[in-house]
């Protein structure tokens, strides 16, 4: 079955080819800022796609409280003309194809449990790291949704007064606020992590920071549900030297508090940024699985 699969998140879209057996043709564009924009470089992608064979269907993984019953995003994200109205009934009218939907740290769990790091583990926490935190729970080997579909949503987590895990975990964020301290017209996370990689004071701090966020966002996480593993996901994952810094701060964290018997492990994903749209395909072909 040939499907076009999309990835939606704040910053852009990632889109690739199903062919039956593989992801092909993966690309991205920058996320439009409106929902019409956002339809027409669909279009645009699922007619790239049809050249090669017709495309049978589009699999979605998206941001935010997806049900998959009615066919509505609810909750909120770095995307927030998505939420709140018919969507995947507008889409199926779009391209006159079937079409599924899924959270999009649920969609990297799905890849991580058929094929990933999580293969062989029961109970797993996971979190997508980008312009926020999404996250997803998995109780025996199945996703925890929650009575309002809120379940593994952990960027809504406050972390001190005001501001939350997506807040002050997020590498967009980040950079973001260096951006501003520093006065650059434009900075995003590679820019951030490679400033901080040569040893730039400010940039060296802002990353710091982020690193002490999810460190104490997964602290949280772990003496609440002592899971088998912590799975990250997002850019983050491709960045072992911050998957390292994060683990000794969350076993310093544990010590300090007297929760040293926690074993924590904290891993990324194996498919990396591939993971949602796997997911999301696997999402399409086996609903019923999970």
């Amino acid at each position: 079955m040939r499907l076009t699969v999309f990835d939606i998140g704040g910053s852009s879209v990632k889109h690739a080819l199903w062919d039956g057996e593989h992801l092909v043709r993966k690309s991205a564009f920058p996320t439009p800022k409106t929902w019409e924009a956002m339809k027409a470089e669909m279009e645009k992608v699922k007619e790239i796609h049809d050249q090669g064979g017709v495309v049978e269907g589009i699999a979605m993984s998206c941001p935010g409280a997806v049900n998959r019953e009615t066919g509505i995003i609810g909750g909120l994200s770095a995307v927030s003309y998505i939420h709140g109205f018919p969507i995947r009934e507008e889409l199926e009218g779009l391209f006159h194809l079937p079409v599924s939907m899924e959270n999009d740290a649920n969609c990297a769990a799905l890849a991580e449990l058929h094929e990933g790091v999580a293969k062989d583990v029961d109970h797993a926490l996971f979190l997508i790291i980008g312009s926020g935190i999404g996250g997803t729970v998995i109780q025996g080997r199945k996703i925890h949704r929650g009575k309002n579909l809120f379940g593994g949503e952990f960027g809504y987590m406050l972390l001190d007064e005001s501001h939350t895990l997506s807040a002050l975990g997020s590498p967009v964020k980040a950079a973001e606020r260096y951006r501003i301290e520093m006065g650059l017209d434009v900075a995003d996370g590679t820019l951030l992590f490679r400033e901080a990689d040569r040893g730039e004071p400010t940039a060296m701090k802002h990353v710091e920071s982020l690193v002490d966020a999810l460190a104490r966002g997964i602290y949280n996480l772990s003496v609440a549900f002592n899971p088998d593993l912590v799975i990250l996901g997002g850019g983050i994952s491709d960045r072992e030297d911050l998957i390292e810094r994060i683990s000794g701060k969350v076993v310093q964290h544990l010590k300090d508090r007297g929760a040293e018997a926690l074993d924590v492990s904290i891993v990324p994903c194996t498919f990396r940024n591939d993971a949602n749209l796997l997911g999301a395909v696997l999402n399409f072909l086996e609903p019923d699985q999970k």
